[in-house]
């Protein structure tokens, strides 16, 4: 029988590493609690080979939380409207408020938990600086919505409104529905940019 390839156990470690650390996010109460040896241990793979793969907790939580955002980011660059670039300017800074709000709401645990990472600001990830850029342009082709400061502030303001802390309080502690709060976000989003109130999504509880 052939011996496994370092680079299949490699690929089927990762998949095994991140299986886990989401499943223990997920089932967790508090993020900071589930650690890499509990990772180690859920995902039958040593520790050592967890710090080498993934750097250190921060790395794997990023890593996770990459993996889940991708199919937003495809639909974004590459998709149809509302989120895809042949929509006009204003309905798809809304439309991805929205989708960057629902991506919070159905992944809260890991964006807790790359929130809650210490010293690495969630303002200073990938994700973030690719949406903030990608709202700042889009807001600085809008009529009325000019000057490279104010659009960078006000991008800044919108995505801080999709915060996970932030997020994660309205459907717990203030018991919001999904539907309560996309519909919130797009009042508060058109208000801001001045413009009609959109629709506000159905109630999905």
């Amino acid at each position: 029988m052939p011996e496994r390839s370092p680079r299949k156990d490699a690929a089927r470690n990762r998949a095994a590493v991140l299986a886990a650390a989401d499943t223990l996010f997920t089932r967790c109460e508090h993020p900071e609690d589930v650690t890499m040896a509990d990772i180690a241990a859920a995902s039958g793979v040593g520790k050592g080979t967890l710090f080498r793969a993934f750097g250190d907790r921060t790395g794997l939580i990023r890593a996770l939380y990459e993996a889940r955002l991708e199919p937003v980011r495809t639909s974004v660059e590459e998709g149809p409207p509302p989120l895809g670039p042949a929509t006009g300017r204003l309905q798809r800074v809304l439309a991805l408020l929205d989708a960057v709000l629902c991506f919070k709401l159905d992944n809260r645990h890991l964006a807790l938990a790359l929130e809650q990472t210490g010293t690495d600001s969630p303002y200073r990830t990938e994700h973030y600086e690719r949406w903030h850029a990608l709202l700042r342009d889009l807001l600085d082709r809008i009529p009325g919505l000019t000057g490279t400061d104010s659009t960078d502030f006000t991008a800044h303001a919108l995505l801080a409104a999709t915060r996970a802390d932030l997020v994660a309080y309205l459907a717990g502690e203030k018991g919001l529905t999904r539907g309560e709060i996309r519909a919130r976000l797009a009042e508060f989003a058109a208000r801001t940019l001045g413009a009609d109130t959109p629709p506000g999504p159905a109630d999905e509880g």
